[in-house]
């Protein structure tokens, strides 16, 4: 296991310099759920949900919290992405929408956090949006499942279930 960098000589967080390493390609993919009772997902299905289309807006939600990682986690550079993209699945057994967001990037650093916080901003877009029909849904499996570029290299996370 790697060292932690984020801590300077004195033990007090700091934010890496990066101004060593190599520009590459740099690609992740993360994923997460949110599981909901089959009323509620029949009503996103078939566009009943007041607010308006929920994943269009979770979609807009996921991309715009991508872009925005570095003013929401403090020790994160701020990254010019190339590219974000979410997708969703709707699952019926059980009952959820698994998300997932790919971000891509040509930089020093990579973009495994803007992955997870499209994720969890596209769940969280979601929540919002059905709240109104269904309090108890929850969000779970929110993880990074893939990441290429840079030193460290490839990464795989074999998922069987969010």
């Amino acid at each position: 296991m790697d060292e932690l960098t984020h801590f300077n000589e004195q033990g007090r967080a700091r934010m890496v310099d990066v101004s060593e390493k190599a520009a590459t390609l740099r690609t992740a993919v993360a994923g997460g759920a949110i599981h909901m009772d089959a009323s509620t997902l029949a009503m996103i299905r078939e566009g009943r949900i007041k607010k308006g289309d929920v994943l269009a807006v979770a979609q807009v939600a996921g991309i715009m919290a991508a872009k925005r990682t570095g003013d929401l986690i403090p020790m994160c550079h701020p990254i010019a992405l190339t590219g974000v993209d979410i997708r969703f699945t709707l699952q019926d057994e059980p009952c959820r929408i698994d998300i997932q967001c790919t971000a891509r990037c040509k930089g020093e650093t990579g973009v495994e956090m803007e992955a997870l916080c499209g994720v969890s901003a596209a769940a969280l877009t979601i929540y919002d949006m059905c709240k109104a029909v269904q309090r108890d849904m929850h969000i779970t499996g929110i993880q990074l499942l893939h990441k290429s570029g840079g030193k460290s290299g490839e990464y795989h996370k074999e998922v069987s279930s969010l």
